[in-house]
C-alpha cells in the first residue's frame, strides 16, 4: 500500500510526536509499504532516507493543503495530529488519526486558519490581517475537528489514558478509538547494557525546555536542597524559550558545578548519555490542556538499562513498570521529588539493568503499525 503521513512533527525536529511519526513510517516501510510524508513548507530539510519520500508542500491550513493534497495518489491517509483530522471531511480514502493529548486538547497547528492574506491583493496587508488569521484559527480549527474525527476510520491513542481523556472530550467518537500505544527505537534497543559503577551518581534529563509542566526547575530546585550533603552530576539535554531561566536559576543557587546543559544532541549521544546515566528524571505535572500523553522518553531510558523517576500521572504510569523501571512521586512538588531523589540516591532504592530492558522490549513500533494496517484498506475489504 501506498500511505501518506500528514504530520506537524518530524525529523530533524526533537520531540515525542517527532520520534513516533518517522519510527512509525519507518516501520511501514519495513513492512514493504510505500510511504509519503508531507509536512510544512519551512520544514528544515526536504530529504529524508529509509524509504520515505518527504514532500514539504503543505501550509498547516485546510483551505490551502486540501488543494495540494489531492494531487497525491495515495491508498490511505495517516494523520499524526488531531488538528489535521479535517482530511476525513476532504477524501473518500481511509483516514487514521493519531492523537496524543496536547493535539486535541489544545489544538495545534490552526489548521482552520482562513488564511486572510492569501486572498488575491488582501497578502498586502499579512500584518494586518495575521491577529484576525490567528482568531479565527483558534475557533474554527476545534470547529472541523470535531465534525471530522468521527469521520475517521479509527483513531489511535498512545495511552489508555489519552484516550479517556479523548472520548470524556469527544463523546461522538465512542466506537472509533484504540489504544495503540508506542514502541522503543531500534537504536535505544540495541545499547549495550552495562552495571552502573558511576563514582559520582549520574542523572539525565531529556526534554524539550518550553513546557513549564515539565517541571525541570522543581528538579534544579530539589537538587539544590541536596546539595550540601549529596554529590551528583545532573545533565539536561534539550533546548526551548525556557533554558536561559533555567540556566539563571541553576547559577543563582551555585549549581553550575553540578548541573550542566547540554543542548540539543543526536539519537547516538542521547542513547549513549541514557545507558551511562544512573536515573532518568522527569516529573512531569498534568494540566487542563496538557498532559503526558505517554512518554516515549520513559521507555527509551528503560530500554538503555535506565530507571526513570516520574509523576504517577497520566500516560507516565503505563511507560514505566513501578518498582522494575523505575518509580514515582504522586505529587510533583519540590518537596516530593527531593525525597524521592534522596532515596534513590541514598540507595533505599535501586533497579536491574536488565529488568529496565526487558520491559521496554515489551513495547514495539511493528505491534503499533499492526494495529492501524486493517484501517489502510478500503471498508468492503477491511
Amino acid at each position: 500500500m501506498h500511505i501518506g503521513i500528514v504530520t506537524s512533527e518530524f525529523p530533524p525536529y526533537i520531540g515525542g510526536v517527532e520520534t513516533y511519526a518517522i519510527e512509525f513510517a519507518k516501520t511501514l516501510v519495513t513492512l514493504g509499504h510505500q510511504v509519503s510524508v508531507f509536512v510544512h513548507t519551512h520544514h528544515q530539510s526536504a530529504l529524508y532516507g529509509d524509504g520515505i519520500t518527504l514532500y514539504p508542500v503543505l501550509k498547516f491550513c485546510r483551505r490551502l493543503d486540501r488543494r495540494i493534497l489531492k494531487q497525491f495518489e495515495v491508498d490511505a491517509w495517516h494523520v499524526m495530529n488531531a488538528a489535521h483530522s479535517w482530511l476525513t471531511l476532504e477524501t473518500d480514502k481511509p483516514v487514521v488519526v493519531s492523537i496524543h493529548g496536547n493535539d486535541f486538547l489544545n489544538p495545534y497547528p490552526l489548521t482552520g486558519t482562513p488564511a486572510l492574506a492569501s486572498w488575491g491583493p488582501l497578502w498586502r496587508c499579512y500584518s494586518l490581517l495575521a491577529p484576525l488569521d490567528r482568531w479565527l484559527g483558534k475557533r474554527l480549527t476545534p470547529v472541523y475537528m470535531r465534525k471530522a474525527l468521527p469521520k475517521a476510520r479509527i483513531i489511535l491513542a498512545n495511552s489508555k489514558f489519552t484516550e479517556q481523556v479523548f472520548l470524556a472530550n469527544f463523546p461522538e467518537c465512542a466506537g472509533k478509538t484504540l489504544v495503540a500505544q508506542v514502541g522503543v527505537g531500534g537504536n535505544f534497543l540495541a545499547s549495550l547494557l552495562t552495571p552502573k559503577h558511576n563514582t559520582i551518581p549520574q542523572l539525565v534529563t531529556v526534554s524539550r525546555l518550553s513546557e513549564p509542566r515539565k517541571n525541570v526547575d522543581k528538579i534544579i530546585k530539589a537538587l539544590a536542597q541536596l546539595n550540601a550533603d549529596t554529590d551528583f552530576r545532573y545533565s539536561i539535554i534539550g533546548d526551548g524559550a525556557f533554558k536561559p531561566q533555567l540556566e539563571s536559576l541553576v547559577i543563582s543557587l551555585g549549581l553550575e558545578n553540578k548541573i550542566n546543559f547540554l543542548g540539543r544532541q543526536s539519537t547516538e549521544r542521547v542513547v549513549e548519555s541514557m545507558r551511562e546515566a544512573d536515573l532518568f528524571v522527569l516529573p512531569s505535572s498534568t494540566l487542563p490542556d496538557s498532559h503526558e500523553g505517554f512518554g516515549i522518553v520513559y521507555l527509551e531510558a528503560a530500554a538503555c538499562g535506565t530507571p526513570s523517576l516520574a509523576t504517577r500521572q497520566a500516560g507516565a504510569i503505563e511507560a514505566i513498570d513501578d518498582g522494575k523501571s523505575g518509580f514515582f512521586v504522586d505529587d510533583p512538588t519540590i518537596d516530593n521529588i527531593k525525597n524521592a531523589l534522596q532515596h534513590f540516591l541514598d540507595g533505599q532504592i535501586s533497579f536491574s539493568i536488565k529488568d529496565c530492558r526487558h520491559f521496554a522490549e515489551q513495547f514495539t513500533w511493528q505491534k503499533v503499525v499492526e494495529k492501524a494496517l486493517p484501517f489502510y484498506l478500503p471498508a468492503n475489504n477491511s
